[in-house]
């Protein structure tokens, strides 16, 4: 029995989604489909690598990765096959696989190349699916594609440290469900640079020199006790590790959310400078 998940940007108005999964049970009929998502913003390569980041490894090894984003074939953008961290993965390569890759090196690339014997305008259905297939009945990654060893990166997934190492230039990767913006700023970096040193956050116009483990310690904490907590802007280190900024309770139909009450979008740049200054006001709250 193979797992088979599927990522896209087809929404679920239209067609799309139904016959892929359609194609992948003709193919297996016990085959457990599973949809991570099919609301990535349409095109968008950094959401769509920051969610498959934060959501493959939750899967049993083996698992076959069907991400349908930015998928038409053409001399730009090939589609590969790629075993990594004991998963498999099929999709375009656009980058979007830049997120993993730059930490855990794959097993095996290739780029796939049975489109001269499918004729198709719908690639996630009549190639993903049957690379997909294959691989669950066991097949050999070699079979339907040549190996290659590097695959196309993404610069803005990562973020820079200045030459002098006391700043932290990221941006913003993704904006969830609660209007709350997420930084490709991880907590690992903010740890190997800062080395404890007093920090600020800068987002625009705003600015953060606390990080919270957890939203709610915003309503625990003393600094806070006097003020509204619903409503606060904070920042902390998301479940995934990545810096996040957010407004405690957010609600886009009422409070709003950070993206729309700070300003903040998609690929804005975040920078964090550190100063070399006495500990005391360097705080991480846990």
């Amino acid at each position: 029995m193979a797992f088979i998940t599927l990522t896209t940007d087809f929404g679920t108005k239209d067609h799309f989604v139904g016959a892929v999964k359609g194609a992948i049970y003709s193919e297996l009929e016990d085959a457990k489909i599973v949809d991570i998502t099919h609301e990535i913003s349409p095109f968008n390569i950094t959401e769509t690598a920051y969610i498959l980041k934060n959501s493959y490894k939750s899967f049993p090894k083996g698992t076959i990765h069907i991400i349908g984003v930015d998928s038409e074939l053409s001399e730009e953008n090939k589609h590969i096959a790629l075993e990594l961290d004991d998963h498999f993965f099929v999709c375009p390569d656009n980058g979007l696989i830049s997120m993993i890759a730059s930490e855990i090196k794959p097993t095996k690339i290739v780029e796939i190349n049975i489109h001269d014997r499918i004729e198709s305008s719908f690639p996630v259905l009549d190639v993903f699916v049957q690379v997909a297939c294959f691989i669950a009945r066991g097949g050999n990654l070699t079979v339907i594609g040549k190996e290659i060893k590097a695959f196309k990166k993404i610069i803005e997934i990562q973020p820079k440290v200045n030459q002098l190492e006391n700043q932290i230039i990221g941006g913003i990767v993704y904006i969830d469900n609660y209007g709350n913006v997420i930084t490709n700023i991880n907590e690992k970096m903010f740890q190997e640079v800062g080395k404890g040193r007093n920090f600020v956050i800068s987002a625009k116009k705003h600015t953060f020199t606390k990080i919270f483990s957890k939203y709610n310690e915003v309503a625990t904490n003393k600094a806070y006790n006097n003020q509204q907590y619903e409503g606060h802007k904070l920042a902390l280190f998301n479940s995934a590790k990545f810096l996040e900024i957010a407004i405690y309770r957010s609600n886009l139909d009422t409070v709003g959310g950070a993206n729309s009450l700070l300003g903040l979008e998609y690929r804005d740049t975040i920078t964090i400078d550190f100063i070399n200054e006495s500990k005391k006001d360097f705080t991480i709250l846990t």
